[in-house]
């Protein structure tokens, strides 16, 4: 009897996501609830300038073929520092600088400069997930050590994938952002109905004081958004991001904005115009959004008016979100204005290994305490939510 011989498998490590065939990748990308694993999202970021390893971000994306069939991909970057990144691991580059060990190069899977959750490998619909995540694996942990690279981060991990990495000895640190949920809203007044009293009446004095700057809010998809809107938000986008100086994390290119426009069909731009004029809004929102998932990324406005910013990053998202049968909106980065506006601290994972030994023993032993404090903080974000105790909706 001849013994039935196992499918051949090649690897290949990718410098570009240009020599993978659009099709190929997006056939394990699309069933992702994620829209930040596209190829055309990962694309633009590598076209525009924006990850390149000029800027420390260069692209080492892992591939598993079958023959001529693409079976498996790991979007990946060899970072030289921890910028774009927002887990912030200075403490751990810090410590290994006092050990003597080089922390830099490390290799990094996330989608850059986005902190959604959602990464994972990509795998083809039948195959064996478990017996191609360790082979994945197996070729992550040689690369890495035949460079010389001290540790390999996945950044931002789907909780169900977060399960099967752990498994195979990496260890996850906890972190938070903060989540809408739509708990079956029919309408902007249901989400106002989980406040109490004095919060819901602040949402509607914030929701008038745009209308009394004279500015209606437009929501825009697919075809009505345009290549001159685009190269407006990157206007917006950079000048907000200078407003903050050093913190202002400027990571995105004019040609990243620009060439959008293919990447339209998951757009949603909330643009704020002036009564009397039309033409070209004032300030502007730039959001995702993928099947029930909507995502805020950007925002900006020339102007400082009362309020635009709150109205044009939560509340008019949420009342498309609503209309559109949105279930999780996840707004972006930072907190400090969004917990008061019915986002709870929701907790996210990052996975880690190190190839030091001295390195990965100190991660091992303290990063239990490290996550019971981070899940501490958690709970007391969530404990000072705004709601009434019909509409809490606290995890």
């Amino acid at each position: 009897m001849v013994e039935k011989l196992k499918p051949r498998y090649s690897v290949t490590w990718m410098q570009k996501i240009a020599e993978i065939p659009q099709s190929a990748w997006d056939a394990l990308a699309m069933p992702l609830k994620t829209p930040f694993l596209e190829w055309e999202w990962l694309h633009n970021l590598e076209a525009s300038g924006s990850a390149i390893a000029k800027h420390g971000w260069l692209p080492n994306h892992l591939t598993l073929w079958r023959e001529q069939t693409l079976i498996a991909a790991a979007p990946l970057y060899i970072k030289g520092h921890s910028y774009g990144e927002f887990v912030f691991d200075h403490q751990w580059a810090n410590l290994a600088e006092r050990l003597g060990i080089n922390y830099y190069p490390k290799l990094l899977g996330m989608s850059p400069f986005t902190p959604v959750e959602g990464y994972q490998f990509l795998i083809a619909p039948g195959e064996d997930e478990d017996e191609i995540t360790g082979m994945m694996l197996h070729e992550i942990d040689t690369f890495c050590i035949k460079y010389g690279l001290s540790g390999c981060h996945f950044l931002f991990v789907d909780p169900q994938w977060k399960q099967k990495i752990e498994s195979q000895g990496f260890t996850a640190w906890l972190h938070h952002s903060y989540i809408w949920e739509n708990l079956g809203f029919n309408n902007f007044d249901d989400y106002l109905g989980v406040f109490n009293a004095n919060q819901r009446r602040n949402i509607k004095r914030e929701r008038k004081a745009v209308g009394k700057a004279g500015l209606q809010l437009q929501t825009l998809t697919g075809d009505r958004i345009s290549h001159s809107l685009l190269e407006l938000m990157y206007g917006f986008y950079a000048d907000t991001c200078d407003k903050f100086g050093w913190w202002g994390s400027k990571y995105l290119t004019k040609e990243f904005f620009e060439q959008l426009h293919n990447y339209r069909h998951r757009i949603l731009l909330v643009a704020a115009y002036s009564e009397h004029d039309q033409r070209q809004p004032l300030g502007m929102s730039f959001c995702l959004f993928k099947n029930d998932r909507l995502y805020g990324r950007y925002w900006g406005s020339f102007q400082e008016i009362d309020c635009l910013h709150f109205d044009a990053c939560y509340y008019a998202p949420i009342e498309w979100a609503i209309a559109n049968n949105i279930q999780l909106f996840d707004p972006g980065a930072g907190g400090r204005h969004k917990k008061r506006r019915g986002f709870p601290a929701k907790s996210n994972h990052s996975l880690h290994r190190f190839y030091s030994d001295r390195l990965q023993h100190i991660l091992c032993a303290y990063i239990g305490e490290v996550n019971e404090l981070e899940q501490q903080e958690i709970d007391g974000i969530n404990s000072q939510m705004p709601f009434t105790q019909k509409g809490d909706f606290r995890k």
